[in-house]
């Protein structure tokens, strides 16, 4: 193959992926602009927080316990190679709500959350009714993309809270029913573990990976192909950017937060 003709592909791949970066980012921020500028929907948004926040609770709810039990476990089977099986309850504590937590909402929400809103958005082009809206002088950023976004911004870290609580549940059920802690001493080092920065950078997560789920769910609608089969490569998409960005993002927020 000629040298040459690789070095092209590559740069031509280079700039496609950045390309792509830039309308996903300049679509962010038009998203973002329009949350706070008038006119607002109200039953839009409430609609979202109710698809976001309270049907999500049961797989979120799900996902926590059985972490923070399995965690409990993994941290005592390897503890007890160390003589170290008292460290439980602070490395569940600090595992679910630093990582563990936000980083599966975020994921679960990519799963179900994204999913949803890129093929109910897509679907909708398809069907030409963002166009009916446009006809109707109502704008699709306004009426579609601001009610989801603030309601993610909104519910997702609300999601991680719960989840983080409960994944200790998780671990403390686990802990003083199959391992023999005792139960009063467990909730004192988990509450004497963790530290206000720990609480905080879990709810910040959980702001962008909301954030990022919005927004991937929104462009991908968007920007959907025509038919059946556009409608599936933008669900696809936008679950598998979703997923690449929370995780990016996640790496980006732990180092600023606890390279110090």
């Amino acid at each position: 193959m000629n040298p040459l003709s690789l070095l092209g592909g590559l740069g031509r791949a280079v700039l496609n992926m950045l390309a792509a970066f830039g309308r996903v980012a300049l679509f962010a921020l038009d998203a973002i602009s329009h949350v706070f500028r008038p006119p607002f929907y109200p039953r839009e948004f409430g609609i979202a927080l109710l698809n976001i926040g309270w049907l999500s609770l049961p797989v979120v709810g799900l996902t926590a316990i059985f972490t923070g039990g399995a965690l409990a476990l993994q941290i005592y089977a390897g503890g007890a190679r160390f003589n170290a099986e008292a460290v439980v309850p602070q490395i569940v504590a600090i595992g679910m709500v630093r990582e563990l937590g936000p980083v599966l909402v975020g994921l679960m929400i990519a799963a179900r959350v994204t999913s949803s809103i890129a093929a109910e958005i897509a679907t909708m082009k398809v069907t030409e009714q963002i166009d009916a809206l446009v006809t109707l002088s109502t704008h699709p950023m306004k009426y579609l993309t601001a009610p989801r976004v603030l309601a993610a911004l909104i519910t997702v870290p609300a999601l991680v809270a719960v989840g983080d609580v409960i994944g200790i549940a998780g671990g403390y059920v686990v802990a003083t029913q199959n391992l023999g802690f005792n139960p009063a001493t467990y909730l004192q080092n988990t509450v004497n573990f963790l530290e206000t920065r720990d609480i905080v950078s879990s709810l910040v997560k959980g702001a962008a990976f909301g954030l990022i789920a919005a927004i991937m769910g929104c462009y991908y609608g968007m920007t959907s192909g025509r038919g059946a089969q556009g409608v599936g490569r933008a669900t696809k998409g936008s679950v598998e950017a979703a997923a690449v960005l929370i995780l990016a993002a996640n790496f980006v927020l732990t180092g600023v937060f606890f390279s110090l």
